[in-house]
């Protein structure tokens, strides 16, 4: 046997015994995620739905750290922790984060938010960025572009990729239920500084004044409207646009955002060179 085909048989049996390696360590990982996501889907459970609010918080405690226990797991990116219904769990389009997103009830009448940002790191190990909701220590919540440590808290259910420049901007949408009276849907476009540090927020969205809307200059939209009301705003991938219910008040009251409600017309925005420019509602289409 000649030097070449020893040296073809050496990688040949180092390459499967890399790839048994490489597999037998997946499945172990797997295993391990899947045994933490039994534990965590019992709190998260609890975290929504006990009636007693120290269970809520006890629960809310234990989830979190074994949540970030079981993402030190390597590559636990890639598990997607489907059982965690409660938990909002979505993906960048181009896979580079994941941002984990749920709500703490303390009382109907007031709620937190706890977040985190997982990025997609090439040697699978955990780079985890904590969201801390700042809400409550803000008068304007739309006033500024925030950082991790002052985040305006929601859950989110989309995530929109668009690019300006080169760059990537990141546009989640969230539900937050604000208070006993009210509900809030946001619109906040997520980016990253140099530093791989996350930014919420910025000029980016162009519209006319009224009195249903916040008032500009915004960092982030926001569509508040009358508790259990279903005022849609959502992302139409057909039109490319965000669409949002046009909201009118029950009570001939605009300003009082409790009584906000859909009347059957939509309104949207496109994205125009690194903004969201404002659509008439005789332009939009209803969303599904």
């Amino acid at each position: 046997m000649n030097f070449r085909r020893i040296l073809t048989v050496f990688i040949f049996t180092v390459l499967i015994c890399s790839n048994k390696n490489l597999l037998a360590q997946s499945l172990a990982n797997k295993a391990i995620l899947a045994a933490a996501e039994t534990n965590l889907s019992g709190f998260a459970h609890t975290i929504l739905n006990a009636e007693d609010t120290e269970d809520r918080l006890r629960a809310d405690s234990f989830f979190t750290r074994q949540l970030v226990q079981a993402l030190k797991t390597p590559y636990s990116f890639h598990y997607p922790f489907d059982s965690l219904k409660t938990i909002s769990r979505i993906y960048a389009p181009d896979s580079s984060f994941r941002i984990i997103t749920w709500q703490l009830m303390k009382d109907f009448s007031y709620y937190r938010y706890k977040g985190a940002i997982q990025m997609n790191t090439k040697d699978g190990s955990l780079k985890l960025i904590p969201l801390y909701d700042g809400t409550d220590f803000t008068e304007n919540p739309y006033d500024s572009v925030r950082t991790n440590q002052n985040w305006i808290g929601a859950v989110y259910y989309n995530i929109i990729q668009k690019e300006y420049n080169n760059k990537q901007y990141y546009t989640l949408l969230g539900y937050d239920e604000n208070d006993a009276r009210s509900t809030r849907k946001w619109i906040e476009v997520l980016h990253f500084d140099q530093q791989g540090n996350p930014l919420f927020g910025g000029k980016f969205f162009s519209y006319p004044n009224d009195i249903i809307k916040p008032k500009q200059p915004v960092s982030r939209f926001c569509l508040e409207f009358k508790k259990q009301a279903n005022a849609k705003l959502n992302f139409d991938a057909k039109l490319n646009r965000i669409v949002f219910a046009k909201l009118a008040s029950e009570s001939n009251e605009p300003s009082k955002k409790h009584t906000l409600v859909p009347f059957g017309t939509v309104e949207g925005f496109k994205w125009e060179f690194g903004r969201w420019v404002y659509i008439p509602e005789y332009e939009a289409v209803e969303p599904d």
